[in-house]
């Protein structure tokens, strides 16, 4: 059984390699490599996996995931300069595929820890663009 938390954020960054200049930046990233940085309003769904417990009825306690999600990422991220600001993506570039990668490994222990899988991350950064990670290695019909 899998169960999903949808939640959002706002967050700036830029798409930008400090080794190359600022022609090579806005050939290989356009105008996400704005050097006065661009924002945008990202919902996150988070997808936990797990036996339904006969006590409860949950795979997880939405409550419980909420908080983790509100712990481990919200707070980082929220109003914040995702290059800059937000610890767990410091030496990445802060595309919306490395940001996922870096919110799963945010997630992952504390759940796990909660005793539920995590299944999924989806980062949608636009209308038109959104990733979806399943964690390092794992394929997933």
């Amino acid at each position: 059984m899998r169960i999903t938390r949808r939640e959002t954020f706002n967050a700036a960054h830029r798409l930008f390699r400090p080794e190359w200049d600022d022609q090579k930046n806005l050939e290989v990233f356009g105008k996400c490599s704005n050097p006065r940085w661009h924002g945008h309003n990202y919902t996150l769904y988070v997808t936990v996996e797990g036996e339904v417990d006969p006590g409860t009825g949950f795979v997880m306690n939405l409550k419980d995931l909420s908080r983790i999600i509100d712990t481990f990422v919200i707070e980082k991220v929220d109003h914040k300069n995702i290059n800059l600001e937000v610890d767990f993506m410091q030496g990445r570039l802060a595309s919306t595929e490395n940001l996922a990668i870096g919110i799963w490994e945010q997630l992952e222990p504390p759940i796990r820890e909660a005793g539920s899988r995590l299944y999924c991350v989806k980062l949608v950064e636009t209308e038109k663009n959104f990733v979806e990670y399943f964690g390092k290695g794992e394929v997933r019909n």
